[in-house]
């Protein structure tokens, strides 16, 4: 058997007692140690301080998270506003430039939520602040009730694109989804595909079209209970079975410089 493959998970930037930390929620970092049978590593929220090609060269797959700051509109070329808040700038300096660098190297990667909408701003597209204001468009956003397991029930449906991968990879043209968001993808970047819809139209999963090996995006969070949830087990399954992939590949490729040495 081979050993755990290490995933990253980039962090984001918070104040606690006017004091910054770097956090990341403790249910991804579940999902990734029991769902995708994974080490989990917190990269902090340092930007351009990091040698990309370095810390890649260190990570066998990239889960971005789902936060409750928010793209910096800035960053696809739209104005401010209060709706657009809050922003996270030490995370989206971090995030965007790994999410290139990660598919260049053909790096597995699974975005969720925030990190969803990170994929499609970093190769490209716009996104909108508040789909609920959109005519059409359903609320998206999280029901108002303390009980957790409510908030993050699977409450609506996603239609799965026929043949995309998502519906090769959970067998299924139709799933039942836990998506709980304000803002959403707008304009579709160029080199994505859409995987997935809600009933109102609103884009809810997302593939990217020339990746070298795993590159899913989710609106939704499938990090809750991932292990209760046989589409969200199947979700962290095949992404960790794609960096464990990755990480037999760097082994051996180790091994036989090694032996050539």
């Amino acid at each position: 058997m081979t050993s755990r493959p290490i995933v990253g998970v980039p962090a984001c930037l918070k104040e606690i007692d006017e004091l910054p930390f770097h956090a990341v929620g403790d249910k991804y970092l579940r999902a990734v140690a029991e769902a995708a049978e994974a080490i989990p590593l917190v990269i902090p929220a340092f930007g351009d301080e990091y040698d990309i090609p370095e810390l890649l060269s260190r990570l066998d797959g990239l889960l971005f998270t789902g936060s409750p700051s928010n793209v910096h509109p800035s960053l696809y070329g739209h104005d401010a506003t209060p709706e657009h808040e809050p922003h996270d700038a030490a995370r989206d300096a971090t995030t965007l430039p790994l999410i290139r660098a990660a598919l260049d190297a053909g790096v597995p990667l699974f975005a969720i939520c925030r990190g969803h909408q990170e994929l499609n701003v970093a190769l490209g597209g716009t996104l909108t602040p508040a789909v609920h204001s959109l005519p059409g468009r359903s609320d998206h956003r999280r029901p108002k009730d303390s009980d957790l397991d409510i908030q993050y029930g699977s409450h609506q449906k996603a239609r799965l694109t026929p043949g995309g991968h998502l519906s090769s990879l959970l067998q299924s043209e139709e799933i039942m989804i836990n998506s709980l968001h304000r803002q959403a993808i707008q304009d579709l970047a160029p080199r994505l595909e859409v995987e997935a819809t809600a009933e109102d139209g609103t884009i809810e999963a997302v593939w990217v079209k020339d990746a070298k090996d795993f590159a899913l995006g989710v609106q939704w969070h499938p990090e809750y209970k991932a292990l209760e949830n046989a589409n969200s087990a199947s979700l962290f399954k095949a992404f960790g079975d794609r960096a464990r992939a990755r990480a037999a590949r760097n082994a051996g490729a180790s091994e036989l410089r090694r032996q050539v040495s």
